[in-house]
């Protein structure tokens, strides 16, 4: 079974992102297959804007985290997965719209700061839980959502790591509009709609001057986050985060050395 399913229709390319059993979480094979559907709709002229969605009432639970311990840390520049398709959405230039129609956690998250248009369901719900993982933000996170949502903002999300509603995505700008969960898809799907019949050649070249005056900033977080979440990846922080989330259980952080495992 394919872990992305495209269907491209009027120059409009849907992706639904095909885990649902998992909440969509990324495995190995999610991030290839999502990362190729990517190279493929930059190359093809006939797709003019992609639409992301999730299978199964969730958007994306982020990072399989049974796979989380299986990430070569002894490197710190070396490519995996989720780097070689973060590589791919930070140079996209076509519109990207995402239909948010359940939970986005981690990645669920931290991938919308990357698209044009965000539709979400008024049931969804947001988390960044990297913190409670033990481990830091990813996909210059640490940047962007101080610019997007505010410093104080930001910080709150982080550093709690709770989940929040719709309703606060909104507020915080990190949804363009709140759906009905009926709606939310052929809303985002009507919005391509009308992108898609707009000259593409002055959107990609708008969106590539919009993107320009931050990607800079966005390859140095890049840099600074892989480093630390590299570091952090098999901490003692980690480790229990990890092992109470296989047990169902609260981590207990109590007498957990908080050192990176190279320190």
């Amino acid at each position: 079974m394919p872990t992305v399913i495209e269907k491209l229709q009027d120059g409009v390319l849907l992706l639904t992102l095909n885990r649902p059993e998992a909440r969509n979480a990324f495995n190995a094979e999610q991030w290839r297959e999502t990362r190729l559907s990517f190279q493929r709709a930059m190359a093809d002229d006939a797709v003019r804007v992609v639409v992301v969605t999730g299978a199964g009432g969730a958007f994306t639970a982020g990072q399989d985290l049974g796979e989380m311990g299986a990430i070569d840390t002894s490197d710190a520049s070396a490519e995996n997965g989720f780097s070689l398709f973060m590589d791919e959405l930070v140079e996209f230039d076509k519109p990207l719209i995402a239909a948010v129609n359940g939970v986005g956690v981690g990645f669920g998250l931290t991938m919308l700061l990357y698209c044009d248009y965000v539709y979400m369901s008024r049931d969804a719900r947001l988390r960044a839980p990297f913190i409670t993982l033990g481990v830091v933000p990813e996909a210059a996170s640490s940047y962007l959502l101080p610019v997007i949502c505010g410093w104080r903002a930001a910080v709150d999300l982080l550093f709690e790591s709770d989940f929040i509603d719709a309703d606060r995505a909104l507020e915080l700008q990190l949804a363009t509009q709140l759906c009905q969960p009926e709606q939310v898809l052929g809303m985002a799907l009507k919005r391509a709609a009308r992108l898609a019949a707009k000259p593409m050649g002055s959107l990609r070249h708008t969106k590539r001057l919009l993107n320009a005056s931050r990607n800079e900033q966005v390859v140095s977080a890049r840099r600074r986050e892989d480093k630390a979440f590299m570091g952090r990846i098999g901490s003692p922080e980690n480790i229990e985060a990890i092992t109470a989330f296989i047990e169902k259980r609260a981590p207990d952080f109590d007498g957990v050395p908080p050192h990176d495992k190279d320190e």
